[in-house]
């Protein structure tokens, strides 16, 4: 080959694959800046609308690299490139690593989910997996609780989003419920006028709803009343502990018995 046809054969590819070459390097600056554009949107988006800022990063991250594969491989076909056995080959490959980490995938996943619908948050006091505890931080793959005695649990995501689960902390508002027995023969009008007026000295426990006080079953050796009142959320456990003290004192400055469990032995001869 002379030195004019290797010329004639170089204008040719020139031509050939130069428009291409240039449009191919327009589109993939212009697709970058178009993409760092929408990345920002998406960011302001996701600030607006108060998603947590801790799976941010992790929403922003995959969206920037899913807009890019796209780009990358638009440049490559504008180019002549085949690229239909890359695709097959991208595709079998991201199918086989999602295989392996599928227990990782669905805690990511079981993440994502509580972390944009959030069904508690830090902070919360919640019942789930067998486990009942605090929140002290919710992460992209587990979820950790603190106890009442200060133990640590750790909780999978995946396990977690697809569950049941009860929040404590997700009203400001509780009920506080007892079972309050007294004697046989007592008054009962005047065992219901001692407990309402114990809840009306109660400043923690709400006026509205009203308190909730009724006989609730003639037991074996008592007579039982139910009792419920409403009370702040952070208030539910003081208010229980300490109503048990005052009635237990007040029905015995009140003569009112409260009964236990007894056993007569009779022994015969």
């Amino acid at each position: 080959m002379n030195s004019e046809e290797v010329v004639n054969q170089g204008v040719e590819l020139v031509l050939t694959y130069g428009p291409k070459l240039v449009a191919a390097i327009a589109v993939f600056v212009i697709g970058g800046w178009v993409i760092n554009l929408l990345v920002r949107g998406v960011q302001a988006g996701m600030e607006k609308s108060g998603i947590d800022a801790s799976l941010r990063p992790f929403l922003v991250g995959i969206i920037r690299t899913l807009l890019k594969v796209m780009l990358v491989i638009s440049v490559l076909g504008m180019l002549g490139i085949e690229m239909t056995s890359f695709i097959a080959v991208l595709g079998a490959a991201g199918l086989a690593v999602g295989m392996a980490l599928s227990g990782t995938l669905q805690n990511f996943a079981g993440g994502v989910v509580i972390l944009l619908f959030k069904p508690f948050k830090v902070g919360d006091f919640i019942d789930a997996q067998g486990y009942s505890g605090t929140v002290s931080q919710i992460q992209i793959f587990n979820t950790i609780l603190k106890t009442p005695d200060n133990k640590t649990i750790i909780i999978p995501n995946g396990d977690l989003s697809t569950s049941s689960m009860t929040n404590f902390s997700a009203e400001p508002k509780r009920r506080v419920d007892w079972t309050i027995g007294v004697a046989y023969g007592e008054d009962l009008d005047k065992v219901r006028s001692v407990i309402q007026k114990l809840c009306e000295e109660d400043e923690r426990i709400l006026k509205d709803p009203a308190v909730f006080i009724a006989v609730s079953a003639l037991a074996d050796s008592s007579v039982n009343f139910a009792v419920r009142a409403w009370v702040n959320a952070g208030d539910l456990w003081g208010v229980f502990f300490d109503m048990n003290e005052r009635v237990y004192k007040t029905f015995t400055q009140e003569g009112i018995g409260i009964p236990f469990p007894q056993v007569d032995v009779h022994i015969q001869q």
